[in-house]
Order: structure tokens, then sequence, then C-alpha cells
């Protein structure tokens, strides 16, 4: 099953007059849809767009595993373990929350953060947290998430370049940038698909893209 969610269709949040913008594309705070909680262990996927000096004060956060994908712009990092991390464009930012943390994000940049944030359930509930912060992650370089089953896929196909979707029990897909086509479907920014038991997909660029695969137990 090949599931399309449109970006225009996210659920509006963040704090406008605080410079943050959000767009949620699952239930999320004061957002509640009952057929719309989760996708496997995916929990949330938000597309954050944090103006200079704008940001998250530091908040808890218990049993989730946090990946931050920071798409311009750079995020400042501080959590209660006493890690820091400072990411850009193409870091990959993992937070495990375990029994516990607290953490703050922010924008101390002069320009404007845009980043995809996305939060997944792990397999087992507790433990230490930890933090993890890979600088440039290269194309089709994948990122394993193993405390919750999962595997990051960051895919940069060129115009006309064909990317294969991981033939996985369930594969989430979230377009960062770009005009791309996946089964007839054409998918621009901001644009996710649920996948479901298929197998011999491919994604083609209509123009040079960007885009997270997220292959699922």
């Amino acid at each position: 099953m090949i599931d399309v969610r449109r970006g225009a269709d996210r659920y509006e949040g963040g704090d406008a007059p605080a410079g943050i913008t959000t767009r949620h594309a699952f239930s999320f705070g004061s957002f509640y849809d009952p057929d719309n909680l989760r996708f496997g262990p995916v929990l949330a996927c938000n597309e954050e767009t944090l103006a200079p000096g704008a940001g998250f004060d530091e908040h808890p956060h218990s049993h989730t595993e946090i990946v931050t994908w920071v798409a311009e712009g750079e995020l400042t990092h501080q959590d209660s373990t006493g890690e820091k991390g400072l990411a850009g464009p193409g870091d990959v930012q993992r937070l495990s929350a375990g029994a516990g943390v607290r953490h703050a994000e922010r924008n101390d940049g002069a320009r404007r953060l845009r980043f995809v944030q996305l939060w997944l359930a792990p397999l087992a509930a507790g433990g230490t947290p930890s933090y993890e912060l890979v600088r440039g992650l290269a194309d089709g370089t994948p990122y394993a998430l193993p405390a919750a089953g999962a595997v990051l896929h960051v895919r940069r196909p060129g115009a006309g370049e064909r990317v294969a979707v991981p033939a996985a029990g369930r594969v989430y897909l979230h377009v960062v940038r770009g005009d791309l086509r996946l089964d007839g479907e054409e998918l621009g920014p901001g644009d996710s698909v649920r996948i479901t038991a298929e197998r011999g997909l491919e994604v083609t660029a209509g123009s040079p893209g960007e885009l997270l695969i997220l292959e699922l137990p």
C-alpha cells in the first residue's frame, strides 16, 4: 500500500510571534486525529523553521528516539547529560531519550534555521540517554537506529536519477526538496509517503532533490 500525504495538509503549530513555525505530519500537541497517531514506530515528523534567536527552551523527553536532519542554518543542541552539538546542513543528530532527558534546541545563528525532526518509539522503554552527531552524512550511506529497529537513508538524486525504495515491511519517505515521482504520484517539498509491504519501487527525480527514507520494521 502506498499512502501519500501532502505537505499542504500538515497540521500547523509552533509559535509565530516567537519566530517558530512548525508543520506536523502526525497528531501532535493540541492537534489530535485518532486515525493519524503513528506509522509503525514513527510518532512524529515535524518540519521546523526557527528565526534567528528563536528556539525551544529546555524540556523533557522519555522513551523516544529523536532524529534531526538540518536542511539550512545551524541547530544548537544542549541536554541534561552535558552533551552539546551544533548541527548544520547534511548533519544527522540523534538523541535517545531513554528513561528521561531534558534538552534545548535553538537557532543561535544569523539566518533562519530549517530542519526535519523525526520521533520514533524504541523497541524497549527505558535505558540511559545518549546523543550522537554525524557530520556530512554521505548520499546513500545508511544510518542505523537500532533502538527503534530502523534505518535512515538520506538520498540526493540529480535530475533524472532514480532511487530504489528499500524492500522493508514499512517505509516512511519525506521530501525535503525537489520534484520527485513515485508510482505515478508527483511529490514535492513537505510531501511524505507511508509505504507498506511493497517491492520494487523507485523514486525518480524531476529536479535535483533531497529525501529522507526510513526503513522500518
